[in-house]
């Protein structure tokens, strides 16, 4: 459990979309704020997500071999198997022509709009961002990999919560170095994204491909032996 969690914190925090998104947060004239609100609304999922398979598990784990643990080696496999499509299917999609002059104005309208809101330090529209960008598919590989928790063992909770602050590390990077140098911080982070406009569709399609493969492997292993 241990290592499968970590490599999937790890596949959350290296993936550029909510990095991308959080770099424009704290360029806002309130960026320390909001951004403390994007990364609040971020580790607050980690955390409903872990109370919540963890209450449905009592805080232990399935017994080896039983109903309940080949139940989720089959949903682990399924969520390898989806994350490995979606990462082919990314892999293969044509790319896209540019949006109608219509579909751009409008799309530009909803963004200034959030962004406007983001601006004026608003909590709430930057946590909710922070909701609705997280990489769920990830997310879920990390709720099948709880259920092997065991909630009597010290252990487990320092691994619970190096999961929610590896997972939030790039976001906590960021915040840290905005706060202790903000000119150089907003200029080099816009300078990061846009690098990463430019390679975070290979950063999507490996991550997914990788994890992907691992989680479907390992559980596919598990189940016939």
């Amino acid at each position: 459990m241990v290592f499968d969690l970590l490599l999937i914190a790890l596949a959350i925090t290296l993936d550029p979309l909510p990095l991308m998104a959080f770099v424009l947060v704290v360029a806002s004239a309130r960026g320390v704020r909001t951004g403390l609100a994007f990364i609040a609304g971020w580790m607050v999922c980690f955390v409903a997500v872990i109370a919540l398979v963890l209450t449905l598990t009592g805080g232990k784990p399935p017994e080896p071999r039983s109903p309940p643990s080949t139940v989720n080696l089959a949903i682990k496999v399924a969520i390898g198997v989806s994350l490995l499509a979606y990462g082919l299917h990314r892999r293969r999609r044509p790319v896209h022509h540019e949006p109608s002059a219509t579909a751009a104005s409008s799309s530009q309208g909803k963004s200034s709009s959030l962004t406007a809101r983001i601006d004026r330090g608003a909590i709430w529209p930057a946590a909710g961002l922070a909701i609705v960008l997280q990489p769920w598919g990830l997310v879920a590989a990390g709720a099948v990999t709880v259920v092997e928790a065991d909630g009597s063992d010290p252990t487990t909770w320092l691994v619970l919560i190096a999961f929610c602050v590896i997972a939030t590390a790039s976001l906590l990077a960021a915040e840290v170095y905005v706060v202790l140098k903000p000119e150089s911080a907003r200029r080099r982070l816009h300078e990061l994204r846009s690098w990463m406009q430019g390679h975070a569709e290979q950063a999507i399609v490996y991550g997914s491909i990788v994890i992907g493969l691992w989680l479907a492997g390992k559980s596919i292993y598990e189940l016939a032996s």
